[in-house]
Order: structure tokens, then sequence, then C-alpha cells
């Protein structure tokens, strides 16, 4: 199994993990920015949350946490 592929079975099993360490990535990139990025930066970290999550962050979550078909 490659390196690659290994990150994405993590990622699909453990996205609440992944979602964090996205978040304090991007917090601490803000940091040493000195938030000259913070919207860019924001974006991304919203983007992550919803590939991993498998829905955009404006829809609501359905029932069972499936996204709709």
């Amino acid at each position: 199994m490659s390196f690659l592929n290994k990150i994405k079975s993590f990622a699909s099993k453990n996205p609440d993990k992944v979602q964090v360490a996205v978040d304090k990535a991007g917090d601490l990139f803000d940091q040493k920015t000195g938030g000259k990025h913070a919207k860019h930066t924001d974006t991304v970290q919203e983007k992550a949350g919803e590939f991993l999550t498998g829905r955009a962050s404006d829809t609501p979550p359905t029932a069972g946490g499936q996204p709709p078909a």
C-alpha cells in the first residue's frame, strides 16, 4: 500500500482527527503570517471539512449523518 493510500485510508476512518489537525495547521499558519492570509486559510479549512464529511458546509446534516443522494 502506498503512502498516499495509507493517508486516504486514515482520513476516511478518522475524519475528526484529520479535521483537528487541519484546523491546528491553519491556525499556526495564520499566527506565523500575522493573519495576512486568514481568509484563504479559513476557506481551505472549510473545504477540507467538506471533503472529510462529504457535504458542503452550508448544507444541513441529514438524519443518520449521510449526505443527501
